[in-house]
């Protein structure tokens, strides 16, 4: 089961975050803003702390939930909270990251790094999470 979707840009501002469960309780939009640029400090630090290089935190794994995170190339990060478990995180991310050039970058109206407001993405959130509950994760 899928719970939530993060995005945060290079400098650390959370540009689009979605409930995936609506069963989940809704946070006020500073809420959302500090898990954003929490996940981003804990990131940066992560990587700086690692006594050989690395990409930073790729994953938690707690007894309530599962993150899993892609840091793309242009310092976009997208993350994604799960149950624990969760089968496929990584792909899904991918093909989050996919929609995310189609229909975010793609658009002549959005200019990088800035909120993200675009239905056409929304749609493509809901039906790969329709999908991925429907296969729980097995076969996307």
């Amino acid at each position: 089961m899928l719970f939530s979707l993060y995005i945060v840009n290079r400098a650390g501002t959370l540009v689009y975050n979605r409930n995936l469960d609506d069963r989940l309780k809704k946070l006020s939009s500073n809420e959302y803003l500090r898990v954003g640029s929490t996940f981003h400090s804990l990131h940066a630090l992560a990587r700086q702390a690692a006594p050989v290089e690395s990409g930073g935190i790729l994953s938690l794994e707690a007894s309530t939930f599962s993150l899993r995170c892609l840091s793309t190339l242009t310092g976009m990060k997208f993350m994604i909270i799960a149950a624990p478990g969760a089968p496929a995180l990584h792909d899904v991310l991918r093909r989050i990251y996919v929609l995310y050039a189609d229909y975010v970058l793609k658009n002549p109206f959005y200019e990088f790094g800035l909120l993200i407001k675009c239905h056409l993405f929304d749609d493509g959130i809901s039906k790969l999470r329709d999908k991925y509950e429907a296969s729980q994760g097995n076969s996307l």
